[in-house]
């Protein structure tokens, strides 16, 4: 197997990578579209990694707005292998308070107004996001989360609504009926485009608020998350620091299946396959596409 190559999505808070070496802005052409922005490469740890701020640097795009299959697609074309996506989100438990970072091993998407694959017609695939994030990362990124000094909580729902307003109280208390740990606007359709790409992805939800169900916090105030979203962008830096030099060394296979998500999912017969489609797949899905 190849080297590991880190990718992170750095969402808001998050701009900016500490003891990245040797950094370098480059810009990346993809079939989709543009990235959110350019993607800052170098070496933390003597570990390649690649850094996408989702929003793009300043914080321009909206939730909606980002182009979604065009970073995943950017990212893969690059060489990563491993997706750390960072998200700043609301909680609906009392126990994963702000400043908190959770581990999500869940999502519901409510998102509506999304490009949600890289197939469609003329090469139709239905991958599985039964398990949609990788407990191998998962596993890295709780550990080095307390190496890190930071309260983690392992598991929970991620709810991806579509924004970009928050919620309604009755949304909230509905959410929270349903189970969800966590409410945010942006991992969703990310985490099922990573799957589609084949690439081992984990998300790390970094509290900053409890949206508008608690009684004692009222609605959400965005100056406050701001004040909060500043301490966790600090936290988050020092996660990466920890997480990202112990990929170090020769990647082997993901033993969730990860890397071979995409082994039964294409459904078109290779002669009826639209060679247009099939092109712009080249990083995506060349590993089955190109047999």
């Amino acid at each position: 197997m190849a080297q590991a190559m880190i990718g992170v999505i750095g969402g808001s808070g998050l701009y900016e990578i500490d003891g990245l070496e040797n950094p370098q802005w480059v810009a990346v052409d993809t079939p989709w579209g543009s990235p959110s922005d350019e993607i800052l490469r170098g070496t933390l740890g003597g570990v390649e990694m690649a850094f996408l701020p989702r929003h793009g640097r300043g914080h321009v795009h909206t939730p909606t707005g980002i182009d979604y299959r065009a970073n995943i697609d950017a990212l893969k074309r690059l060489g990563v292998t491993d997706v750390i996506s960072i998200s700043a989100c609301g909680s609906f438990r009392e126990e994963m308070a702000p400043g908190d970072f959770v581990v999500v091993d869940q999502f519901i998407d409510r998102t509506f107004a999304r490009e949600k694959s890289f197939f469609g017609k003329g090469c139709v695939a239905h991958v599985s996001v039964a398990e949609p994030v990788c407990a191998r990362l998962g596993d890295r990124i709780e550990t080095a989360c307390k190496a890190a000094g930071v309260t983690v909580h392992r598991g929970g729902t991620y709810l991806a609504m579509e924004g970009p307003q928050f919620s309604s109280m009755a949304e909230s208390h509905l959410y929270r009926d349903w189970g969800c740990s966590v409410i945010g606007m942006t991992n969703m359709p990310e985490a099922k485009l990573a799957r589609e790409a084949e690439l081992c992805y984990a998300t790390v939800a970094m509290v900053t608020d409890y949206d508008s169900w608690h009684p004692d916090h009222g609605a959400v105030d965005i100056t406050k998350i701001i004040e909060v979203m500043t301490g966790n962008g600090t936290k988050a830096r020092a996660l990466l620091s920890e997480v990202v030099p112990g990929f170090a060394g020769e990647r082997t296979a993901c033993a969730h299946g990860c890397d071979h998500a995409l082994e039964y999912a294409i459904i078109t017969a290779p002669d009826a396959r639209d060679d247009a489609l099939v092109a712009r797949l080249d990083a995506v899905a060349g590993r089955i596409l190109q047999r």
